[in-house]
């Protein structure tokens, strides 16, 4: 096959496009996270979506965590708290809604906040990385680099997770 019938994962694709360099892996981490999730959830029965097989968490779970935590670890790295919206969804994070609530409907709200955390990205100075910033109510102290890699990360182990999870459910 040739070289370029080949999809590449997105850190091989070359600089995101208004990220700046130091923030282009948190970016391809991102945009990986969301070009996984959309793939693996195509065609995902939503009967499953609430299931924790062998008590693990549910893929809806997942999906929502990582809306969430993205727009969380995000907040933090402006140097904002959390608002009232914020925590309740952190409370509500694994629990089904009253409404409806679908496989698609979360995957879109995962890959909106992906493109809320890029464009964020793109109006991030190099010169405020090392700042300090505080996470959570009790402050713990972080900077602006290190959320945003962490929140790279924290996505990208819960994408593994939701993986093994789908995986598990439909064989």
């Amino acid at each position: 096959m040739p070289e370029e019938n080949i999809k590449r994962e997105v850190w091989l694709r070359g600089p995101v496009d208004g990220i700046p360099a130091l923030l282009q892996p948190v970016a391809h981490a991102l945009l990986q996270a969301r070009e996984e999730v959309s793939a693996l959830m195509i065609n995902f029965p939503e009967i499953f979506l609430w299931v924790k097989p062998g008590g693990m968490a549910s893929p809806a779970f997942h999906l929502q965590h990582l809306t969430g935590i993205l727009d969380r670890l995000f907040t933090y790295a402006r140097g904002e708290a959390l608002n009232a919206s914020q925590l309740t969804y952190l409370a509500n994070e694994g629990k089904e809604p009253e409404k409806e609530c679908s496989v698609n409907s979360l995957v879109e709200k995962f890959s909106d906040q992906v493109d809320i955390a890029i464009t964020q990205l793109s109006n991030t100075s190099e010169a405020i990385l090392t700042e300090p910033r505080g996470v959570g109510r009790a402050q713990i102290p972080s900077t602006v680099i290190g959320l945003l890699t962490h929140a790279a990360e924290h996505t990208m182990r819960h994408v593994g997770q939701l993986l093994v999870t789908v995986r598990l459910l439909e064989n």
